[in-house]
């Protein structure tokens, strides 16, 4: 899967928060939204400034982030929905995603499960999204040519 494959996917999935997510789906989603938010808070940014200093010498925030709010929220939902897929993709319920309220340790958690291999075959939330079977035979094409000698 590529970015714009996963992008697709997850806005497609806008709100299904049933089934199995692969980690290329879930982490090239992350990709996007990580880079589009920082574009867009460098864009306003440069459009609506970013700190203005006071007499006194404090400095104070103007920025005002329309644009990377805007997509924030609109990602939101998606986000949520990916990452919970992304759960179910290694056997574990959606709410281990509150995992991350616990401090640090939590986090480091929730990155190593989504980081992880998923369940190879069917598991309680449904088939493989990569179409493997138990045999471990099956795994997905790669856009990488092969190299054969």
């Amino acid at each position: 899967m590529n970015l714009m494959t996963a992008v697709k996917t997850c806005i497609g999935k806008y709100a299904t928060f049933s089934g199995r997510a692969q980690r290329s789906e879930f982490w090239w989603f992350v990709l996007f939204a990580w880079l589009g938010t920082i574009i867009l808070s460098m864009v306003d940014s440069t459009l609506f400034g970013t700190v203005v200093t006071t007499s006194n010498g404090f400095s104070a925030s103007t920025n005002t982030p329309i644009f990377s709010g805007i997509f924030s929220l609109a990602i939101l939902i998606p986000s949520i929905a990916v990452g919970i897929r992304r759960m179910h993709d290694t056997d574990r319920s959606g709410w281990w995603m509150f995992i991350v309220l616990v401090p640090i340790l939590g986090f480091i958690l929730y990155i190593v499960w989504q980081a992880s291999k998923g369940t190879h075959g069917q598991n309680r939330f449904g088939n493989d999204p990569l179409g493997g079977s138990n045999d471990g035979g099956d795994f997905a094409q790669s856009s990488i040519p092969s190299v054969d000698n």
